[in-house]
C-alpha cells in the first residue's frame, strides 16, 4: 500500500468493456510522479488516499481479471506529513 493525493478526475470515454464505468483519478505519490488509479470508494480532488497495486489492485477493483494496476481502497481522515 502507498499514500497518494488525488489531483483530479481523468475523463476517458473510450475504454475496454471490462473497465465498466468506474471512475479514474490522477493521483500523485508524495515526492513522486503522477499515476492513474481506479476509484473504488468515491474520492475527490485533494483527498489523501491509500492505494494498492498489482494483483491486490485488480482484486480491489472488483475482479482478478479487472485491468487495473492501481486502485484506491481508503481515504485518510488524518495524518501528519512530517
Amino acid at each position: 500500500m502507498k499514500i497518494y493525493q488525488v489531483e483530479k478526475t481523468l475523463v476517458s470515454t473510450n475504454r475496454i468493456k471490462e473497465m465498466g464505468h468506474r471512475p479514474l483519478l490522477v493521483v500523485r505519490e508524495k515526492g513522486g510522479g503522477r499515476s492513474v488509479a481506479v476509484d473504488a470508494i468515491g474520492c475527490v480532488a485533494g483527498d489523501w488516499v491509500i492505494a494498492v497495486s498489482g494483483s491486490a489492485g485488480r482484486s480491489a477493483a472488483g475482479s482478478k481479471d479487472f485491468p487495473s494496476d492501481l486502485t484506491i481502497v481508503g481515504i485518510i481522515d488524518y495524518w501528519s506529513e512530517d
